[in-house]
């Protein structure tokens, strides 16, 4: 017989998930085809972009294709691969994140970044001050990297231990983990989840604008520091200055006695194995940049990478295929989201209405400056995020829209692929539809009105800086 409290937990209203607003979303426009004109603009071939692009004041109505229940269901189909032509859509980019999820699983299953992470811990424990800037940057490489999050989790039980004996508090212990590896992402330049699936579907190179994303990433994360380094300081100085002081002495027994101190070697092959997990990195953009690689190319090179790993760890076959298929399968989510946003695109261009949104964007910018534009779609990118926080999944789902209004407004595409990916990434430091970030906030008892109260100052300065570089890239552009 279940419990008053039991019966509450179980009416208590969950927000949907990704994929149950995604295919919301394409019913949603599918019945939209009925309603909205259909139209369409001429087209002209892009040299820079390598692909034909509509042309600004052609816009004219065309006889509607109003999409019905089976276009629904084969629209997530359709945005994998068109199955009247069998020709490719998303499937590629969903192939690239299950392949470097695999190597992910393989990298993770040689517990190099564990025993790097801790052996940087180890090292400057008595200075744990330091550790701040040193591990936010090492979770910060991840986050920009392969948009660490999940991962991150294993390392709170480690961190906020060492932090509370040091005399700092659980929120100072999780915001080097949270605000790192999400600041990170915020600043994305190489993440496949993020930067790298925003450009395909943009229809531009990742490495376009990369160097206004390092900039965002190095002002943010210094931010960040700042930030939490002041507020640990005080912490230690004024212990009731804490945002959950009232959880002291309940906080160090509850860590400091289940701490076990236990930290993984960091052996020369652990070594070995960071060094060729960051070289793949180089490796790959250096082949976008010098040899015309794409979504085929980078999964080659990530799947050989996973092989030299492999080789020189010596795991066992059956350990390393184990490995990787886990890997891949972590991610299989997100290879199945990507297919069922690029669905929604596949419905509104069968019922011929994606120009005719195009053409009332046109409409409403016309007239704007570059940096009015920019800033709202950054804007417009914060609100999508709290309804969809996959990465991948708003990159898919917004991207095919907004690059191309980017056009017409004469802003760069990767302009609006680094709004998209600043405003995601500060949006899933705080959503509470984001499981990473409920989650931390369990593992550290930090209660999440209080995380939003030590937040929002911070919110408040990122915002400065991204829109302020958004704008000046804008103008300089």
């Amino acid at each position: 017989m279940s419990t008053a409290s039991e019966t509450t937990e179980t009416r208590k209203f969950r927000f949907p998930t990704a994929f149950t607003i995604l295919f919301s979303l394409i019913i949603l426009v599918a019945m939209s085809t009925w309603i909205i004109p259909a139209g369409q603009y001429q087209r002209t071939f892009n040299d820079a972009l390598e692909r034909e692009v509509p042309v600004a004041g052609t816009y004219a109505p065309t006889d509607p294709n109003p999409q019905g229940v089976f276009d629904i269901i084969m629209a997530p189909i359709g945005g994998l691969y068109n199955p009247a032509t069998n020709q490719a859509n998303a499937i590629d980019v969903a192939v690239f994140v299950l392949v470097i999820g695999g190597f992910i699983g393989v990298i993770a299953s040689t517990g190099a970044i564990d025993s790097g992470i801790s052996r940087a811990m180890t090292a400057l424990r008595g200075r744990e001050k330091w550790m701040i800037p040193v591990l936010m940057g090492l979770f910060a490489f991840g986050g920009t990297t392969y948009g660490m999050a999940e991962e991150t989790l294993a390392f709170y039980v480690l961190l906020i231990p060492i932090m509370i004996a040091a005399g700092y508090d659980a929120v100072t212990a999780v915001a080097i983990i949270l605000l790192g590896a999400g600041v990170g992402v915020l600043g994305s330049t190489v993440n496949a989840f993020a930067t790298v699936i925003a450009s395909d579907a943009a229809g531009i190179p990742f490495t376009q604008g990369m160097v206004l994303r390092l900039v965002i990433l190095g002002l943010c994360w210094l931010a960040c520091v700042i930030y939490v380094m002041r507020y640990a300081e005080r912490v230690r100085l004024d212990p009731s200055t804490s945002f959950v002081y009232d959880r002291k002495a309940e906080n160090e027994a509850h860590f400091l006695a289940a701490h076990q101190g236990e930290t993984p070697e960091f052996t020369g092959l652990h070594k070995i194995v960071l060094a060729i997990f960051g070289l793949t990195f180089v490796v790959m953009i250096w082949g976008v940049l010098k040899g015309g690689w794409w979504m085929g190319e980078m999964s080659g090179l990530f799947l050989a990478s996973s092989i030299l790993v492999g080789l020189i760890c010596r795991p066992g076959e059956e350990k390393f295929v184990n490995a990787f298929v886990n890997g891949a399968r972590d991610l299989l989510g997100v290879a199945l989201i990507i297919g069922l946003a690029r669905g929604i695109v596949v419905v509104m261009d069968a019922g011929k209405i994606t120009d005719t949104i195009l053409h009332w964007a046109e409409v409403s910018v016309a007239g704007l400056s570059q940096v009015v534009f920019i800033n709202v779609i950054y804007w417009i990118e914060v609100l999508l995020s709290f309804f969809v926080p996959s990465s991948s999944g708003l990159a898919v789902l917004s991207m095919p829209i907004m690059a191309p209004v980017a056009d017409f407004a004469s802003v760069g595409r990767n302009l609006v692929v680094t709004a998209y990916q600043s405003a995601n990434g500060l949006v899933n430091l705080i959503n509470p539809t984001f499981a990473v970030v409920m989650g931390a906030l369990a593992i550290g008892r930090v209660p999440y009105e209080r995380w939003l109260r030590f937040m929002w100052p911070l919110l408040v300065i990122l915002t400065v800086i991204i829109m302020a570089s958004l704008s000046i890239a804008a103008i300089i552009a």
